[in-house]
């Protein structure tokens, strides 16, 4: 059996399993990369190399500059005083949910986002005796959307770029996503205000309900939270200056050491706050995607795709179908392991059409 057909059942099988997710995520990742190194695909000491790629290192320290917005409280406070300033009318209020969710979810988590902010909403909501379900789905929605507007919102972006970089391309700058997020958040938001409203359930929430916090605020000190802000806009300002000798991954790895030098959090927090599955996730399907492009699977898959579309076909028809196809498997699989996924697939087929891979 010819290399390039074993390493298309391998990502079959890897495909499998994170849409059943039968087995962690990570472990699916890790253990597809091992089998690349077992299978003879990549030479064994690639097998571990995406721990060691520099997008790692960026994810990390995203993470724990972002995780000191929560944990001093700064993010919080942003979202009550936004959210409270916006009115309790409904109309109104909802309004100023998305922005705010949207605005925090481009440089933060946007599952800490809408986390941190549901309390506030459920607050609000309850004194105004308006239905909680009418707020929280626009916040959801708009944590959502504002995510892919900068690279670092949403694990995704820093994925395909990652993808990107692997294959010998440019990789995306910071704001590069915006040309098309801002304008898709602000098309959500004005659907939500003038059309989704009329399709939002009325289900009633107590405002004193638990809420499972995914970050939680553990000190209230003005001034670290001044400190985490600033810390978070020289970051982004750093990153999209693009400036020459100071890498995005330097970056994002100085404002998480002066994130725990300051007092912003603690060390175990940092640690604590660094999402470990996007990253084994990510280090795990590096080596596979090397395995697709040396073995010629990622090729066979292109001319496959090719060749079903009518042998010459557009790169938008092209993109068409790798957007349904990654909208589809997010129905039932994490995105970020559907960008994985189909990261590479996208280069390979980018290459065959002669098409730019962004």
């Amino acid at each position: 059996m010819a290399p390039a057909i074993k390493c298309l059942i391998v990502l079959a099988i890897v495909a499998l399993l994170f849409i059943t997710e039968l087995i962690p995520l990570a472990i699916t990742a890790m253990s597809g990369a091992i089998a690349c190194g077992l299978l003879g695909f990549i030479p064994a000491k690639q097998v571990f190399s995406g721990l060691s790629d520099s997008t790692v290192v960026l994810f990390a320290g995203m993470f724990v500059v972002g995780a000191a917005m929560f944990h001093t409280g700064l993010a919080q406070k942003i979202g009550i005083s936004i959210v409270r300033f916006s009115g309790t009318s409904e109309n109104s209020l909802m309004f100023g949910i998305m922005i705010v969710g949207a605005g925090l979810s481009s440089v933060l988590s946007n599952t800490g986002t809408a986390a941190c902010l549901m309390p506030v909403v459920l607050g609000i909501c309850a004194a105004a005796k308006i239905p909680a379900s009418r707020q929280l789905m626009p916040l959801a929605y708009a944590a959502g959307v504002g995510g892919i507007i900068t690279l670092v919102g949403t694990p995704p972006n820093i994925i395909v770029s990652g993808a990107l970089k692997s294959f010998g391309y440019e990789p995306f700058s910071f704001f590069e996503f915006a040309w098309i997020g801002i304008p898709i958040t602000v098309v959500a938001i004005a659907y939500m205000m003038f059309i989704g409203k009329y399709l939002l359930p009325k289900a009633e929430l107590d405002a004193n309900q638990e809420i499972e916090q995914e970050i939680e605020a553990t000190v209230h000190d003005s001034k670290k939270q001044i400190i985490s802000g600033l810390i978070l806009a020289v970051v982004i300002v750093v990153m999209a200056l693009d400036i020459k000798f100071i890498s995005l991954e330097m970056a994002a790895v100085i404002g998480a050491l002066v994130c725990v030098l300051t007092g912003c959090l603690t060390e175990k927090q940092a640690y604590a706050s660094i999402d470990w599955v996007t990253i084994f996730l990510f280090a795990g399907m590096m080596p596979v995607s090397n395995a697709m492009d040396k073995t010629g699977a990622g090729k066979l898959i292109a001319e496959w795709a090719v060749s079903l579309m009518g042998g010459a076909p557009t790169p938008i028809i092209m993109t068409s179908v790798l957007f349904i196809i990654s909208c589809t498997l997010t129905q039932f699989m994490s995105n970020t392991a559907a960008a994985a996924l189909l990261a590479p697939v996208g280069v390979a087929i980018s290459q065959q059409l002669g098409a730019s891979p962004k």
